[in-house]
């Protein structure tokens, strides 16, 4: 968590830092440096040349270093490109000196070589710390908390109380809820910074906290900690063990962090890509990203060129059929794809549950069925207005028709079958959808008009 510091109304002066810095000046640059936020410092070390890079280091200690990593976010090639620039003794004092969370947040884009360097050589007691939450398995409640927080017993006073969270308050996390434990630290109330202000010196913690705790176990999913805190408006959330043994706790800055990796990474899914493209990176780091998937979609568009390929007699004997190919396909996967980012978001968000999943299907059915039949009449009419042909359009119509029902069907369902399978329903991504509705319609649209071929 980065520690809070008032915020300079003056925009970040790369150009004098830079010129502070070749000229050596190293008190001056340090008191105009060190005056901005840890974001402005960190995009200021971001930017940076290694050469200069390599003057921060002399000219920055390990603890106010340790600022501006918590602050940035990096993927895992930059974090050991900076790492490896950084002396081992210099890293580990500075990690030593980051919140437990924000090194572990680190400590996990690294390889298993430096980890272990670092952890040997920094002190202790951190090095413990960041080791109990090393272990926990990645994108969970534990992996993401902190374990540095105000714990009190219940039998305390609110005077000792308050001796408890003075002493503590430097190193924790947040001040403004103490968790209050019994003798064998399990989780029993809590009690907000306000509770104890306005209570008396004299009066137990225990006449006073607040014993219905919303608590998260420890391998909860960091998905389903963001949506509580979401829901509960916490500052911070308590992290527990199956016997309710208090292990630390999540903060809202950790969540929201949390949101935005599931955000981009949702995205990234539905646009078909692995991960979301860094503009830094160069057109060959981006086309690996994307190849993988473009090559599965090839063979799947394949599928599709084979199944025209079976409607080909039809094609050669009333060639206008082709022209509406495009249409009925773009249309189809339009209604596909709008259904899909329904499903998505109502899993995502936890809207959807058990008995909701059939009246979801239902809604998409009968928002399918109205949406296709009012762009089928639209189609018949222009199709009519613009090539004469009323049966063409009728069957053009119906199975636009069609095609836009079972699309936006498939489009709810295949979300709502791959997240039962516990699989993230974001890999039903747009493309995939398009595809299949592609498919679908074609399937349709050339099924009707063999049917009918002698009419038409």
């Amino acid at each position: 968590m980065i520690e809070e510091k008032t915020v300079r109304d003056e925009e970040l002066n790369e150009e004098l830092l830079m010129e502070l810095l070749e000229r050596g000046e190293v008190e001056a640059f340090r008191e105009e440096f060190l005056s901005y936020h840890p974001y402005d410092q960190a995009v200021f070390y971001e930017k940076a040349e290694p050469e200069m890079r390599e003057l921060l280091y002399q000219y920055l200690s390990p603890k106010e270093m340790a600022l501006i990593f918590a602050a940035i976010d990096l993927d895992d090639e930059e974090y050991e490109e900076f790492f490896k620039e950084l002396n081992s003794i210099y890293a580990a004092d500075m990690l030593s000196n980051m919140s437990t969370d924000d090194a572990v947040d680190v400590l996990n884009n690294l390889n298993k070589e430096q980890v272990a360097t670092y952890l040997s050589i920094m002190d202790k007691e951190s090095a413990r710390q960041i080791k109990d939450l090393l272990h926990y398995e990645e994108y969970t409640a534990g992996s993401i908390m902190t374990t540095e927080f105000v714990a009190i017993p219940q039998n305390s006073t609110v005077r000792s109380a308050m001796n408890i969270l003075r002493n503590a308050a430097p190193n924790a996390e947040t001040i403004y809820y103490v968790f209050v434990i019994d003798g064998e630290r399990k989780l029993t109330g809590i009690v907000t910074l306000r509770d104890l202000i306005i209570a008396d010196e004299d009066t137990l913690i225990s006449a006073i906290m607040s014993e219905r705790v919303v608590s998260v176990s420890v391998g909860e999913d960091q998905e389903e900690v963001a949506r509580m805190i979401k829901d509960y408006d916490f500052l911070a959330m308590p992290v527990v063990d199956f016997q309710n043994h208090l292990l630390g706790i999540i903060t809202v800055d950790d969540i929201i962090d949390v949101l935005d990796e599931e955000a981009s990474d949702d995205y990234s899914k539905l646009a078909g890509v692995t991960d979301m493209d860094n503009f830094d990176k160069g057109p060959f780091t981006a086309a690996k990203k994307r190849l993988p998937w473009l090559i599965l979609l090839t063979f799947l568009g394949m599928l599709t060129a084979n199944l025209m390929g079976l409607f080909e007699a039809t094609l050669d004997q009333v060639a206008l059929l082709a022209v509406f190919i495009p249409l009925i396909a773009g249309m189809a996967g339009n209604s596909g794809t709008q259904a899909l980012a329904v499903a998505v978001r109502g899993i995502a968000t936890g809207d959807i549950e058990e008995e909701s999943k059939v009246k979801l299907l239902l809604r998409e059915a009968g928002t399918g069925l109205i949406t296709g039949v009012v762009c089928g009449i639209v189609v018949i009419g222009l199709v009519y207005f613009w090539k004469g042909e009323l049966l063409i359009g009728v069957l053009v119509g119906t199975a636009v028709m069609g095609s836009i029902f079972v699309a936006t069907l498939a489009g709810s369902f295949i979300p709502l079958l791959i997240h039962r399978m516990k699989i993230d329903p974001a890999v039903a991504s747009g493309p995939f959808i398009t595809t299949l509705n592609d498919i679908i319609s074609i399937l349709i649209y050339l099924g009707l008009a063999t049917t009918f071929l002698s009419q038409l």
